[in-house]
């Protein structure tokens, strides 16, 4: 079985920089917020990655910094967090 894994953009407020975000549902349940690295503080390595801002239920993780390439692999992710699936 899998999830319904979308997407929306959306603008989030966080002082003037990291203002592109997806809202990320699965199965039209809100999952997690990512934003996309813009700011002059990150490492410029991960510039232009997406980052969870916020995840709801089994996306709430606080361990580690979560950082994706693409929006899709952000999605996959919440996908196998929420199926029970190692990431």
């Amino acid at each position: 079985m899998t999830l319904d894994i979308s997407f929306f953009p959306m603008r989030v407020l966080i002082d003037g920089h990291d203002t592109d975000g997806n809202l990320v549902l699965a199965d039209n349940q809100l999952a997690a917020v990512f934003v996309r690295l813009d700011g002059t503080h990150h490492d410029p390595e991960h510039k232009g990655w997406w980052h969870l801002e916020a995840g709801f239920g089994k996306c709430d993780v606080r361990v580690a910094p979560h950082v994706f390439k693409t929006p899709e692999g952000a999605g996959a992710w919440v996908e196998q967090t929420l199926m029970g699936k190692a990431a």
